[in-house]
């Protein structure tokens, strides 16, 4: 049952089933997950929110049973009185019982639990049929919390499932989100800092967050606190991960030799400007020294010969 709504929930709100990999050798890919415990985090806050729910529907309920009943007992009254009442006479017509001034009247229920002024003012005005119309609220109502139940449930289980994190040796790449997708690729060439960060809960149950922040196209903003140019940041976080000591442990590891082989982002454009004066000369070793005399002097003898 959960595979086949996870199918169609994916395919309406056309997410992917698996994130692409970023930039790197295919034998470099790592992929990481949120840890088991953090479904169970999840769980515990779906549960959270289905009791503040259900409080709030029984709430709902109470109020329109209250409402109903002061409505019945308001046309049940009136209806009594009329019944009641002797032949009207034009002196004293204006006098006859009505819906709008039974609240003199005597209630056939007995003791209830008394409402403010103005929802007692409301129920006097409601005629009979409003009473369908309040029926068909609460039916709504029980209706919709118990639809919602299966769906938020899996909801919440599918938001867990979607939690990528893709590792390669140049870069990695962050996906999370099922109604609202996110999706962040950071390159090792703009990686600042990676940290470990874990909270009391996520301590308990062997969860930790790790944060990966990197410059953010090389621009700064101002601050306006000190006013001064600070470095912006883009932080990806890998969130509540079992093995966060390994994910950082890896992405230094990488982040090194990345460094150390000299390996530029081939999707940044360097526009160099000319340079002026004259070109500096690089130094050669020797076998590309003898190469080049060699050359030199074939292209000599060449143009002697051609002259």
């Amino acid at each position: 049952m959960f595979d086949w709504v996870r199918q169609q929930v994916l395919r309406l709100m056309r997410v992917p089933h698996e994130p692409t990999a970023p930039l790197g050798a295919p034998g470099s890919v790592r992929i990481f997950r949120a840890g088991r415990n953090y479904f169970k985090i999840r769980l515990v806050r779906w549960g959270l929110g289905q009791v503040g729910a259900l409080i709030g529907l029984l709430f709902s309920l109470s109020f329109f049973w209250w409402f109903k009943a002061d409505v019945e007992a308001n046309l049940q009254a009136a209806a009594q009185a009329v019944q009641a009442a002797p032949e009207p006479h034009p002196a004293t017509a204006n006098d006859t019982p009505t819906a709008s001034n039974s609240k003199a009247l005597p209630r056939s229920r007995g003791k209830r639990v008394p409402m403010n002024t103005f929802i007692r003012g409301a129920a006097q005005r409601t005629p009979a049929w409003g009473l369908v119309v309040v029926e068909v609220v609460e039916a709504a109502g029980i209706l919709l919390f118990l639809v919602q139940i299966p769906v938020t449930l899996a909801l919440a289980r599918l938001e867990y499932e979607l939690h990528w994190y893709i590792v390669t040796d140049r870069s990695l790449r962050i996906r999370t989100g099922v109604l609202r997708l996110q999706e962040s690729t950071m390159s090792f060439a703009n990686l600042q800092q990676v940290e470990v960060q874990q909270g009391p809960i996520q301590r308990l149950l062997g969860l930790a967050d790790v944060h990966v922040q990197s410059a953010g196209g090389g621009s700064g903003h101002q601050d306006s606190r000190h006013g001064k140019e600070v470095d912006s940041l883009h932080t990806g976080i890998f969130h509540s991960v079992d093995n966060a000591t390994e994910i950082r442990d890896l992405i230094l590891d990488r982040l090194r030799q990345f460094r150390q082989t000299g390996l530029g982002d081939p999707d940044e454009h360097h526009d160099h400007p000319p340079m002026i004066g004259p070109v500096p000369t690089a130094v050669s070793p020797p076998d590309t020294l003898a190469a080049a005399h060699e050359l030199l002097a074939e292209a000599r003898a060449l143009r002697q010969v051609l002259s």
